[in-house]
C-alpha cells in the first residue's frame, strides 16, 4: 500500500514540475510572435508614409514673341520677327513647337519656318526664373534651309497662369553652300491652360511662392 502511494504521489509531482515548465516555454513563443508581428505591421506603414508624391505641375502653354534683329540693316520689315509656340511644361522642361517669320508678314514667303523650341529653366526664385533653349527646326524654301537656335530668357510669373519674359538669342542658318548668324532680342507672353482649383493649379501657386 506504501509503495502505491509513494509512487502516486512522485507522478503527481512530475506532472506538477512538467507542466510549470512547458508553460512559460509557450507563452514567451506566443509573445514574441506576437511582437514580432506587429513591429513588421509598424515597419510597413513607416515605409508607406516616406513614399512621396510627384510635386511637379503639368500642363499645355501657348506663348508669343515678338522678336527683334539687332544687327541686320533695315528698317522695321527686316527687323521684326513675330513668333507663336505650343507646348507642353512638365516641371521646370518645356517642350514647343514654334512657327513664325524671319521679317514681317509682307515679306517673301521663304521666311517662314517652323522649330522644335526645347526650354529648362536652370534657375529660379519665387516668381522669377531664368531658362535656356535650344531649338531646331526648318526655313521653308529657303537656300539656308537649316536653322539652330540658342537663347536665354528672364521670367516673370504675373500669375499662375499669365508669365512675361525678355528673351536674347542667336539664329544659325545652313545651307549648301553659304551659313550665316544673327542675333535677336524679344519680349514673350505666355497663357498657362490651367484650371481653377486643379491639382496643377495648386502645384504651381506652390512653385512660384515657396521661395518669396
Amino acid at each position: 500500500m506504501k509503495i502505491i502511494f509513494t509512487s502516486a504521489l512522485l507522478l503527481s509531482t512530475f506532472c506538477t514540475l512538467a507542466q510549470n515548465t512547458v508553460m512559460p516555454t509557450m507563452t514567451k513563443g506566443v509573445l514574441g510572435h506576437s511582437t514580432h508581428s506587429n513591429v513588421a505591421g509598424k515597419d510597413t506603414v513607416i515605409e508607406t508614409d516616406t513614399t512621396k508624391e510627384n510635386q511637379e505641375p503639368q500642363y499645355f502653354y501657348i506663348s508669343g514673341n515678338a522678336n527683334v534683329f539687332v544687327n541686320t540693316k533695315g528698317g522695321v520689315a527686316k527687323r521684326f520677327s513675330p513668333e507663336v509656340e505650343f507646348g507642353r511644361t512638365y516641371g521646370i522642361f518645356d517642350f514647343g513647337l514654334a512657327t513664325g517669320r524671319f521679317n514681317s508678314v509682307y515679306a517673301a514667303d521663304t521666311v517662314r519656318y517652323i522649330e522644335l523650341r526645347p526650354t529648362i529653366n536652370i534657375f529660379s526664385k519665387g516668381r522669377f526664373a531664368e531658362g535656356l533653349c535650344l531649338g531646331a527646326g526648318y526655313v521653308f524654301k529657303a537656300k539656308q534651309g537649316l536653322m539652330t537656335e540658342i537663347c536665354n530668357s528672364i521670367n516673370f510669373n504675373v500669375t499662375p497662369v499669365v508669365a512675361l519674359a525678355i528673351e536674347q538669342g542667336y539664329f544659325f542658318f545652313d545651307g549648301t553652300n553659304s551659313s550665316r548668324s544673327t542675333q535677336y532680342m524679344g519680349f514673350n507672353i505666355t497663357y498657362n491652360f490651367l484650371a481653377k482649383h486643379s491639382t496643377n493649379m495648386r502645384r504651381k501657386r506652390k512653385a512660384i511662392v515657396s521661395d518669396n
